[in-house]
């Protein structure tokens, strides 16, 4: 028995709301993406942590908060919670390990198409593993075709969400690939729904809902939490805004020892692949100006 869907059954309440949480998440994420290439390698982990938590919860949510929408008329919804903690779990570790390859390796070329294909492949993978964690009289059946162009949608969008990153331009800049991030990971949701079919066990039960405010709000505000204080964190950081290292070159001056500007120099974070570097000064002896 064919099962009949609706997944606007609150109008575009749940569409937007939707947005905003992968808005929220990957401006959160981006940002902390940035931040991460311009401090110290000891501080760089952490960073990209948090980046990686920020873009996982921020995806997660958007989805779960888009699925308060989708209803099947003919069955109740309910949610198999470890199942749908898994797909949390999974989209963060796979959005990290893509994070951490671009942090490290830089954000073009190679290391991007690897890091982003594998974030791609973890909003995915987020998306079809909180679907399996759906239980209700029936099972799911997907469009192959539909759900191929919802996974290319995934990584294309997290390719260019982490070349935006790692660029370094500033608090708009990121502001606006979190736009687009935000539109792409709904685009994907959304596609990943249009691929949705629902056969029911054959026996008619009717006045069914989807899973409502009450079922999922108790779910989401651990991540919501989360993504609050990361947007803390955030904000008061004073480099974050302005997208600045946390060191300042010093050029070498007549009458400053070399060895004052070499020890400087040192502290300074290694050049990263999208960072201009400062050009670390030349070790050689002053010269004082000769009087004509």
């Amino acid at each position: 028995m064919q099962g009949t869907v609706d997944g606007f059954s609150y109008g575009a309440v749940t569409p937007l709301a939707a947005y905003l949480m992968a808005c929220l998440g990957g401006a959160l994420g981006l940002r902390c993406t940035s931040r991460s290439l311009l401090v110290t390698h000891s501080r760089r982990p952490a960073w990209l942590a948090l980046g990686a938590a920020a873009i996982g919860s921020g995806i997660w949510t958007m989805h779960f908060v888009a699925m308060m929408g989708f209803t099947i008329e003919e069955t109740t919804i309910h949610y198999d919670q470890p199942m749908t903690y898994a797909s949390l779990g999974v989209a963060v570790v796979m959005v990290g390990v893509g994070i951490f390859i671009v942090g490290y390796r830089g954000a073009t070329g190679t290391p991007l198409f690897t890091g982003g294909t594998i974030t791609g492949l973890g909003i995915a993978s987020m998306h079809y593993l909180g679907m399996a964690g759906v239980r209700f009289h029936g099972r799911f059946t997907y469009d192959t075709l539909t759900v191929a162009a919802s996974v290319v949608i995934a990584v294309v969008a997290a390719i260019t969400a982490l070349w935006a990153a790692g660029q370094v331009r500033g608090f708009l800049w990121s502001m606006g690939a979190s736009l687009v991030m935000g539109l792409a990971v709904s685009g994907m949701h959304y596609t990943g729904m249009a691929a949705l079919g629902v056969h029911l066990d054959g026996v008619s039960h009717t006045g069914g809902t989807g899973p409502g405010a009450s079922l999922l709000t108790p779910m989401l505000i651990g991540p919501l939490a989360f993504l609050l204080l990361a947007g803390a964190v955030v904000i008061f950081d004073p480099l974050m805004v302005a997208g600045r290292p946390d060191w300042t070159p010093v050029e070498r001056k007549p009458g400053v020892p070399a060895t004052a500007v070499a020890s400087h120099a040192d502290r300074r974070p290694a050049p990263h692949q999208g960072i201009r570097a400062a050009r670390r000064p030349e070790h050689h002896r002053s010269r004082t100006p000769q009087n004509r």
